[in-house]
């Protein structure tokens, strides 16, 4: 008998030897042990054998649900990576037309007997209505969200593109891209979501811009922002009133950048709409495709002769005007003949027929055809440097690399143009008529490269913070060694503060002296090298400078992918979708590499999908 557990202890004399005699004893430790355990044991689990049957099938239960609810996800993955209409069974005409969700869930379950005794059996979740697709949708997209969000917290720094349209219904919608480093160090442009707007003033655009920029990045974050983009549009880029400036107010080191590729549109309408001939010269140009497109029967015999479509142009793409000249300067011989056909075929009315006289007599002008062959030997330099500035992966150290070629070649052209009577190579044989003469001719194609020249000279130019990339740029490094760039980099340590002047200026000297570093042909290039070559730690300084140039983007074309996406999935016909809904499928379509990247992307929505709300199906383990 244990005298602590029945009369207890009143020698307190002697209770220091009791205590210690006492956590000897059998009872004491048994007591302990008992106490340790309490209420770790699960008793029922240990006592109840009809419970681990239940705990058993509740679990096979789960399995059986959880697969069926994979398939179904990965149907609507398919169907929004490929923009094909998402339709369940309680949508009306699915009888007769079950869509292309349900053909091919249908499809899955004929290879699949856990799917296709799913669906003949199920009574209370079958998976396939439009309300858990669009509940499947919203975890998909808070999956991919909260996946991006964790990637933009590990990036060292982060920036933005924004762009507005407006969308079937008339709606304004601001789509948001975030440009940052991934943990493998490959460059990410991400489409974050599309923003409903009210209206596109500057005031409404930048609260919603800062309303999400304050979930993207929380309090002590805000200088991880280091560069915004957008298109160049008033309400856009104002210096006073603008969004750049609103945003900048708020977040300092988030610089604004024009989009160079809209720059580039720019220099081009400069270059040509304050000549009237050369207005002129466009104006007749986009006349072909508008000829043939308003007849099938003028179509067919556009195929019949020349079997080449005619391009239009646009005001503001200027890839279209240089397919057309190109199409037109190749194809000119076959489309003259295809007019001549329309002409003495006798099988069109007389307005037909005056018109394609009109575009005889034009291909035959002496004019038409000098000014064609300017532009066929100018557009493909533009095409090459438009197609090089949507790119991903493209810095302001390997755009300067771009622009010398491109002005290089545009002047090379400039000085082709011959002088004096003779044409030379910018000349088609063509009839003799009244027009401009050879010297006039000339001094017009002049005008316009030495316009393209200049304004190219003007936008294209590096200013306040871009002119950290000439620190950067490899072919200045030889000169930079001989006389240190003091004033960019002083210029470089205003516009980013977090760098470390004195330390930066050292890791420089070192780099301009070694010709390792001199091949690197831009900073995304020259990052890779430092960083397989485990060089990070020791030029701390121009690693950080390289993630900030490779970070911030030199145009919005991400953004106006997704305009393209958004026309494909909210069409006349889907014009009352939910904005929620929207932005999933947007997401599934354009981040289709990104959700197959994820691990176990169908168990992280089930789990979300299982949590969301009460569920009478079995999803849950026990």
């Amino acid at each position: 008998m244990c005298p602590w557990t029945v009369i207890g202890v009143n020698d307190m004399k002697h209770l220091s030897n009791k205590i210690k005699k006492h956590e000897c004893t059998k009872a004491h430790m048994t007591n302990t042990f008992k106490l340790a355990m309490l209420g770790k044991a699960n008793i029922a689990a240990q006592l109840d054998q009809g419970y681990k049957i239940s705990v058993k099938k509740h679990n096979e239960e789960v399995d059986k649900n959880r697969h069926v609810l994979s398939k179904i996800i990965d149907c609507v993955k398919f169907c929004g990576g490929f923009d094909l209409a998402l339709r369940g069974h309680d949508e009306a005409d699915t009888s007769d037309n079950p869509g292309v969700f349900l053909g091919l869930v249908n499809l899955l379950a004929s290879l699949d007997s856990v799917l296709e005794d799913h669906l003949k059996t199920a009574t209370v979740f079958k998976g396939t209505s439009k309300t858990v697709q669009n509940e499947l949708l919203d975890c998909m997209l808070s999956v991919c969200k909260d996946y991006i969000l964790e990637e933009v917290k590990n990036a060292s720094y982060l920036a933005i593109q924004a762009d507005e349209t407006t969308d079937i219904s008339t709606h304004c919608q601001l789509v948001l891209v975030l440009r940052y480093i991934d943990p493998h160090n490959n460059v990410q442009e991400r489409f974050f979501e599309f923003i409903p707007l009210q209206n596109a003033n500057a005031d409404t655009v930048a609260t919603a811009l800062m309303e999400r920029l304050g979930t993207i990045l929380p309090d002590g974050q805000q200088g991880k922002l280091i560069a915004q983009a957008y298109d160049g549009a008033a309400v856009m880029r104002g210096a006073k009133g603008g969004v750049q400036r609103k945003v900048k107010d708020v977040y300092s080191s988030a610089h604004y950048i024009h989009c160079y590729a809209h720059q580039l549109n720019l220099i081009m309408q400069q270059a040509t709409s304050h000549i009237p001939k050369i207005r002129t010269f466009f104006s007749d140009l986009g006349g072909f495709a508008a000829f043939f497109s308003r007849s099938f029967k003028r179509t067919a015999i556009l195929d019949q002769v020349v079997a080449h479509r005619l391009p239009g142009t646009s005001t503001t793409r200027w890839n279209f005007h240089s397919r057309a000249v190109n199409t037109v300067y190749e194809h000119k011989e076959n489309i003259l003949r295809c007019f001549q056909t329309i002409r003495d075929s006798g099988d069109f009315d007389p307005i037909t027929v005056r018109e394609a006289g009109g575009f005889v007599r034009m291909m035959e002008d002496e004019v038409f055809c000098f000014f064609l062959t300017l532009f066929h030997k100018i557009m493909p330099h533009v095409d090459m440097l438009f197609s090089q500035l949507q790119k991903r992966n493209i810095d302001s150290v390997y755009i300067t690399g771009l622009i010398k070629r491109f002005t290089s070649s545009i002047q090379t052209i400039r000085d082709s143009i011959p002088s004096g009577e003779s044409s030379g190579s910018l000349q088609l044989p063509t009839k003799k008529r009244r027009g401009l003469g050879h010297e006039e001719q000339q001094l017009l194609a002049r005008e316009v490269c030495d316009t393209i020249l200049s304004h190219a000279k003007e936008r294209f130019s590096f200013t306040k913070h871009l002119i950290s990339s000439t620190l950067l740029q490899g072919d200045l490094f030889q000169q930079h060694s001989r006389t240190f760039p003091e004033a960019a980099l002083e210029t470089t340590v205003e516009a980013y503060p977090l760098l470390d002047k004195a330390k930066l200026k050292t890791e420089l000297s070192l780099v301009y002296d070694n010709d390792q570093f001199r091949a690197c042909s831009g900073a995304v290039t020259l990052l890779q090298f430092f960083l397989d070559n485990n060089l990070q730690e020791t030029f701390t300084e121009t690693v950080s400078l390289l993630k900030v140039l490779v970070t911030t983007p030199m145009a919005t074309a991400e953004a106006e992918r997704c305009f393209s996406t958004l026309k494909r999935i909210k069409t006349f016909l889907r014009n009352s979708m939910t904005q929620d809904r929207l932005n999933a499928l947007a997401m599934l379509s354009i981040e289709k590499k990104l959700i197959r990247s994820i691990p176990d992307f169908n168990t992280r929505v089930i789990e979300r999908f299982a949590t969301q709300k009460e569920r009478r199906a079995k999803f849950l383990y026990k």
